[in-house]
């Protein structure tokens, strides 16, 4: 590993799981989203396995959280972590902090310690209804069967995300009312600056997988897009029309 990456343990409360995804964006014609994960974020401590010292982190979403560890859809699918869970595992930091939001990833010995008391339901993932052209079903949630806003259930599949699409969210909604939610995401996002040179800018931005009729979503401020040649280029929202264009209901 590399010299500035640190192998630490760690545990603590679990205060939201929400999806890990990452987002290509050229100008304001190109969005593409993709799911890659969960990122568990944890109310507790990390230990560096090399000097038993207390990490302390940059606190990118503020004081909700102590800490975010990125895991795999298999560990989630194996381990479920809800919100009240008590958890703990290895992970490292990030080999490149300024592309990667959550502050400790490839996560490895993870155990639920404790399962919280409350029961946080399962979104049940139906899939015989307007499936694909060529017939291929697709994976879908209905929001309004649960109770919310927030839903803080169990996380869904990524597949549900993925067919859902997501809208922008602003900040404030994402680290305030949203942060439970298993709809909202904070997601590495990759700018393709100059094609020619192949150069890109990194930046975190939020998102929300919620239903289009949800009381708490606020789509925030125009978000520039910064390229080489143009200025003033910014998302107004017109893209999320479209990434959200498959669902049939908006309360889904």
């Amino acid at each position: 590993m590399d010299a500035s990456q640190t192998k630490v343990t760690w545990e603590g409360e679990i205060v939201s799981v929400q999806p890990r995804s990452t987002v290509w964006r050229y100008l304001v014609d190109n969005r593409t989203h993709r799911e890659i994960g969960y990122n568990v974020f944890v109310k507790g401590e990390a230990i560096g396995v090399d000097d038993g010292a207390a990490l302390e982190f940059a606190g990118r979403g503020g004081s909700a959280y102590d800490f975010c560890v990125a895991i795999s859809e298999k560990q989630q699918e194996k381990l479920c972590f809800r919100i009240g869970d008590r958890a703990k595992g290895t992970a490292w930091t990030p080999l490149y902090p300024n592309a990667e939001f959550a502050d400790l990833y490839r996560a490895g010995a993870l155990k639920a310690v404790k399962r919280s008391g409350a029961d946080a339901p399962e979104m049940a993932v139906i899939t015989d209804v307007e499936p694909c052209y060529d017939g291929t079903p697709i994976p879908r949630v209905f929001s309004s069967d649960y109770p919310g806003p927030p839903w803080a259930v169990a996380a869904p599949p990524l597949d549900v995300y993925s067919w859902r699409g997501a809208r922008m969210l602003a900040k404030p909604c994402w680290k305030g009312k949203c942060f439970r939610c298993v709809w909202a995401a904070m997601a590495n996002v990759t700018i393709q600056y100059d094609f020619d040179r192949n150069l890109v800018r990194n930046r975190f931005e939020p998102f929300c997988y919620g239903p289009l009729t949800c009381k708490n979503y606020k789509m925030g401020p125009a978000r520039s897009v910064p390229c080489k040649g143009f200025s003033g280029v910014k998302d107004e929202g017109w893209l999320d029309d479209i990434c959200v264009q498959w669902r049939s209901r908006p309360d889904e």
